[in-house]
């Protein structure tokens, strides 16, 4: 497993549309061994909850999950999840959610924060990294970070859907007001 240099803010291929994959490329073992290598680097690294192709310098639609507990989410449970050619069937609910993105940063750390309106519950169509299709229902972070991630697939930026722009915050300050309410920012 190796670690992947990350494609930051500003990096056009954060902007473009991804290209789908069939079965064979799926299988293939270039992608096989790519999707370890983001999985090896999102865990193992500690840089984040998702990471998509694009930010790995791969224009293709694929992204992986690796939520674990941390300081600010100390009860999540963990949760390991691989979209290909993702496609959200149906949105439920709303609200307006805090997020990152390692992209947003310099050494693979998301350094910008800012509250982005999201589904609280989604379904969504997709391959699994063996090829399976498969449809399942999401909801809280899990719906965040498929969401985040989706768009990554699509050439959209979390900044994008930015509603308040005076939610804009460092991850310095973000670590600042999580660690005094010890709980996440809803």
């Amino acid at each position: 497993m190796k670690e992947l240099p990350r494609a930051e803010f500003g990096n056009p291929i954060l902007r473009k549309k991804t290209m789908r994959l069939n079965r064979a490329q799926i299988m293939s073992p270039a992608n096989q061994q790519l999707i370890k290598n983001m999985q090896h680097t999102l865990i193992e690294k500690k840089l984040g909850i998702g990471l998509a192709a694009p930010q790995v310098g791969k224009s293709i639609a694929l992204a992986v999950i690796s939520i674990r507990p941390t300081l600010h989410r100390p009860k999540v449970k963990e949760f390991d999840l691989v979209l290909i050619n993702p496609k959200i069937v149906k949105y439920q609910g709303n609200k307006e959610l805090w997020e990152g993105c390692i992209s947003a940063g310099s050494n693979g750390k998301a350094d910008l924060f800012a509250k982005v309106p999201r589904y609280t519950k989604i379904t969504v169509s997709f391959f699994d990294e063996n090829g399976k299709k498969r449809e399942e229902t999401f909801s809280g972070l899990k719906a965040q970070v498929i969401q985040h991630e989706t768009d990554h697939l699509n050439g959209v930026l979390f900044v994008d859907h930015v509603k308040d722009t005076k939610t804009f915050m460092t991850y310095n300050e973000y670590m600042k007001r999580v660690k005094r309410t010890n709980k996440k920012l809803d």
